[in-house]
C-alpha cells in the first residue's frame, strides 16, 4: 500500500483556484434582503430611549423585543445576549438589526437611529473575576518551605486578532417551517443548537449548512452562533431570505480575540538548582461576557509546566470580566499564553542561577512515564530529545548562540520546546461531545463521508477521503465529502481542539474498516461509529486531576533574528521547526499547516500589536493592525518525525494548533539575546524594546 504520508492534489484546490467555490458572499437567493447591525456607542451604561426613524415599506428593525425564546447565545458559559438588553457592557455591542432590500437605504436608517444612554464607568482591572479555578500536584507547600531559592516573575501577553481572509457572514432562508442558515463557520451543530435555544423550536426545524470558509483560526467557533440567532429571529419576523456580511472594520471591532493574560510564576529550587516546585497565578481577560473563557483558562492552566516535568505544582486561575469586546476561541486556546510564560521563565531561572539555559531546560524535559501537570501519565513515547537534536543541527543553534552572544552583534537565536494536548480536555469527548460519524455506500459504490467536521483551509476535504480511500482500496474520486449539512450529517463535534483528524478521522477509519469487511456489491450500506473514550483515561473535572488529554503532540521551534540598534525593528532571518504529530496523513497539507502556524505564532510574539484603551480597540483595520506579509517571512524549514499514536488513523495526532504555540517564545528569546535585555511581555514591539534599552536594570 502507498504510504499515507505521500501528498496528493487537494481535492478542493480546483474550485478555489478557479473561483467556483461558493463563499457566503457569493450566494444569491431570489427576493433576498440584507441586514446591518446597530451597535452601542458607549462602553458601559444603560439604554434609556431608542428613536427609530420612519421605515420605508419593506424595511424592518429586529431587536430583543422580537426574540421568541432565549436572548442568550448557547455557549459553554451562557451569558452573552445576541441583542443587547437595557444594559450595555462593551463598545459595539449589537442592539438591533436593520433589514431591507437596499443596502444604502439600510445604512441611511442606521445613521438616523438615535440612542440615548446613561453612561457608567467601565471596569478594566481585576476586580470582577466570575470564574476561578485551582489545582495542585504533589506537595508544593512543602517544597516551597524547604526551597534553597525561590525565583518569581511576571509575564504578559496581549490581544491577537484572527485576521481570517473572509469576514463573518450568513445567509438565512425558510424552507416551510424550517429555518436554514448557510454560514462561514467551524461548528455547524453549535450554530444549530444556539438557534434551537433562540427560537424555542424542535431540532428538525433548524438546518445549518457550511459554505466554503475563508479561514477561521477559532474566530468562527462560538461567534457565528450570535449572528445566526439574530438572523433566525429576523427571518421569523420578515419571512424573506436575509444576508448579513460584516465589513472588515466591523469584524475587527466587534468579534472575539485572543485573551490577554497576566501570568505570575514562582519556582522553588533545590540545592542543585533544579526546579522542584512551581506556583502559577494565571489571569485572562474574558471581556464583557465569559463565553468560552472558562475553557480557555483551563487549557492555559493545564499547560502550566509546558514540555517539562515538575513534581510539585500549585495553580490558580481567574477569568476577569471587563468592559471590552468579549474574547474567545483562537488557535491554541490558552496554550500560547502559558507556553510563552513558562518557556521564558525556565530560561530566566537558568540565567538568574548562572546556569547554561539549554542544559538547564534539557534537564527538566518530560519523559514517558512521568506525571503530567494534572497528575495524569505520559503513556506514549516522548521523542522530544530527537526533535531537539534535529532542530539544533539544522539551525546550527549552538554555534550561532555562541556567536550572537558577543557584544555589538545585534542578532539572536531562540529555541522553544512545547507540547499540545489533542482533543477536548479530560472527559469532554465522552461526556459532552459523544462524536458520531457515518459512512454511506451507494448502490454504485460511492462512499459518502458524513461528518460535521469543517474544512476551513486545513485540508480535511482531502485528508478524510484519503483515509477512506486508502482503507477501502478504492479510487479517492469515489469517496465523497461534501460541505456539512446538519440535515444529513451526524454531530461529530466541533472543528476545534486539534481533534478532527485524531478523533473524527479515527472514527472514520474504524467505520471504513467495518465497511470493507461487510462490503456487498450493488447494495446500499451504512456504518455509524461513536467515540468511546479509552478505559485508562481518568479525569476529575472539578479537581483538574488525571489525564487531561488522550494524547500529546510535541514541537521545537528555532527562530533567528536581527534587531536594528537604531529603530529597534526586528527582522526574522531563519526559522527551523521540528514536530511530532504522530503520522502525517498528507505531507504537503501538514507542511502548509506548519508554515501558517509558525508565522502566526511568531507574529504573535513580535509583530501583531492590538491595544484596547478604556474599552476601545485602537487598531480597527488591517492597515492599523499589522499582520505578516511575505516580506516578513524568512526561509522556513520544517521536519516531521514519526511517532504514531495507536488510536489515531494511521497513527495521526493533532497538528493544527501545535504549529502556532512555540513561535512567540522562540522569537522573544531570540530578541532577548539580540538586545541583552530580559523580555517579559509580548508582542516585543520596537516601542517596548526602546523602553527596555533606556531603562536601567
Amino acid at each position: 500500500m502507498t504510504d499515507i504520508t505521500n501528498s496528493i492534489p487537494k481535492l478542493d484546490a480546483k474550485d478555489k483556484l478557479s473561483g467556483q467555490a461558493l463563499y457566503v458572499s457569493d450566494i444569491q437567493i431570489d427576493g433576498m434582503i440584507y441586514a446591518k447591525t446597530v451597535r452601542s456607542q458607549i462602553v458601559k451604561g444603560k439604554i434609556i430611549n431608542i428613536d427609530i426613524p420612519f421605515l420605508p415599506e419593506g424595511y424592518f428593525t429586529v431587536s430583543r423585543q422580537d426574540v421568541m425564546h432565549k436572548n442568550v447565545v448557547k455557549i459553554i458559559f451562557e451569558d452573552m445576549p445576541y441583542f443587547a438588553t437595557d444594559e450595555i457592557h462593551h463598545l459595539n455591542e449589537p442592539i438591533m438589526l436593520v433589514v431591507g432590500p437596499d443596502k444604502s437605504v439600510i445604512q441611511s436608517i442606521v445613521d438616523q437611529i438615535k440612542i440615548e444612554y446613561v453612561t457608567e464607568i467601565g471596569v478594566f482591572d481585576d476586580r470582577d473575576a466570575p470564574v476561578a479555578y485551582s489545582f495542585k500536584k504533589g506537595n508544593p507547600k512543602k517544597v516551597f518551605s524547604k526551597a534553597t531559592q525561590v525565583i518569581e516573575m511576571n509575564y504578559q501577553t496581549g490581544l491577537q486578532e484572527q485576521a481570517y481572509i473572509e469576514p463573518q457572514g450568513f445567509v438565512a432562508y425558510e424552507e416551510g417551517e424550517k429555518v436554514t442558515l448557510i454560514g462561514s463557520i467551524q461548528c455547524p451543530y453549535y450554530v444549530k443548537n444556539a438557534i434551537i435555544d433562540a427560537l424555542g423550536c424542535e431540532p428538525n426545524q433548524v438546518r445549518v449548512i457550511q459554505a466554503a470558509v475563508g479561514g477561521a483560526f477559532g474566530g468562527k467557533e462560538e461567534y457565528p452562533s450570535l449572528i445566526a440567532c439574530q438572523l433566525a429571529v429576523a427571518l421569523k419576523k420578515v419571512h424573506k431570505p436575509i444576508k448579513l456580511i460584516f465589513e472588515r472594520e466591523e469584524d475587527i471591532l466587534s468579534t472575539t480575540k485572543r485573551h490577554p493574560s497576566t501570568i505570575h510564576l514562582k519556582a522553588a529550587l533545590n540545592e542543585l538548582n533544579d526546579v522542584v516546585g512551581l506556583s502559577a497565578d494565571i489571569r485572562i481577560d474574558g471581556g464583557a461576557y465569559i463565553g468560552l473563557s472558562s475553557v480557555v483558562l483551563s487549557r492555559a492552566m493545564i499547560a502550566v509546566s509546558g514540555a517539562y516535568t515538575i513534581e510539585n505544582i500549585q495553580v490558580e486561575g481567574k477569568v476577569l470580566r471587563t468592559n471590552t469586546v468579549p474574547n474567545g476561541a483562537f488557535r491554541g486556546f490558552g496554550a500560547p499564553q502559558m507556553i510563552f510564560a513558562i518557556e521564558m521563565f525556565m530560561h530566566h531561572i537558568a540565567k538568574e542561577t548562572n546556569q547554561d539555559a539549554f542544559a538547564f531546560r534539557m534537564r527538566h524535559l518530560a519523559r514517558q512515564g512521568d506525571k503530567t501537570s494534572t497528575s495524569g501519565v505520559f503513556r506514549d513515547p516522548i521523542i522530544l530529545e530527537d526533535l531537539i537534536r534535529v532542530a539544533t543541527e539544522k539551525s546550527k543553534y549552538h554555534s550561532k548562540a555562541l556567536a550572537y552572544s558577543q557584544t555589538g552583534i545585534h542578532k539572536g537565536i531562540g529555541m522553544s520546546f512545547f507540547l499540545h494536548g489533542c482533543g477536548f480536555t479530560g472527559s469532554g469527548e465522552s461526556t459532552h461531545i459523544n462524536a458520531k460519524v457515518k459512512l454511506f455506500k451507494t448502490e454504485a459504490g460511492l462512499v459518502k463521508i458524513l461528518v460535521a467536521a469543517v474544512d476551513m483551509g486545513q485540508g480535511i476535504r482531502t485528508t478524510l477521503p484519503k483515509i477512506v480511500s486508502s482503507i477501502l482500496e478504492i479510487p479517492i474520486e469515489r469517496c465523497i465529502f461534501d460541505y456539512p449539512d446538519t440535515d444529513f450529517v451526524p454531530d461529530s463535534g466541533p472543528t476545534v481542539a486539534s481533534r478532527t483528524i485524531m478523533i473524527v478521522g479515527g472514527l472514520v477509519a474504524r467505520a471504513a474498516k467495518e465497511l470493507k469487511e461487510t462490503w456487498i456489491e450493488n447494495k446500499e450500506q451504512s456504518v455509524i461509529k461513536q467515540y468511546v473514550q479509552p478505559d485508562y483515561i481518568k479525569w476529575n473535572e472539578k479537581k483538574f486531576k488525571g489525564d487531561a488529554y488522550p494524547a500529546y503532540s510535541w514541537g521545537v521551534n528555532v527562530v533567528e533574528v536581527a534587531v536594528d540598534p537604531l529603530t529597534y525593528q526586528t527582522k526574522i532571518l531563519n526559522v527551523v521547526s521540528v514536530y511530532d504529530v504522530g503520522k502525517e496523513i498528507d505531507e504537503r497539507i501538514i507542511l502548509g499547516q506548519a508554515d501558517g502556524g509558525i508565522v502566526q505564532g511568531i507574529a504573535y510574539g513580535y509583530l501583531e500589536n492590538m491595544v484596547a484603551v478604556d474599552g476601545k480597540i485602537k487598531q480597527k483595520n488591517l492597515t492599523d493592525y499589522i499582520i505578516p506579509t511575505a516580506l516578513d517571512v524568512s526561509k522556513m524549514s520544517t521536519y516531521i518525525i514519526d511517532n504514531p499514536y495507536p488510536l489515531g488513523p494511521y497513527g495521526a495526532k493533532g497538528a493544527g494548533e501545535l504549529t502556532l504555540i512555540g513561535g512567540a517564545p522562540a522569537v522573544a528569546l531570540a530578541i532577548e539575546m539580540a538586545v541583552n535585555k530580559k523580555i517579559t511581555k509580548i508582542p516585543v514591539t520596537p516601542e517596548y524594546l526602546m523602553e527596555l534599552m533606556h531603562h536601567d536594570d
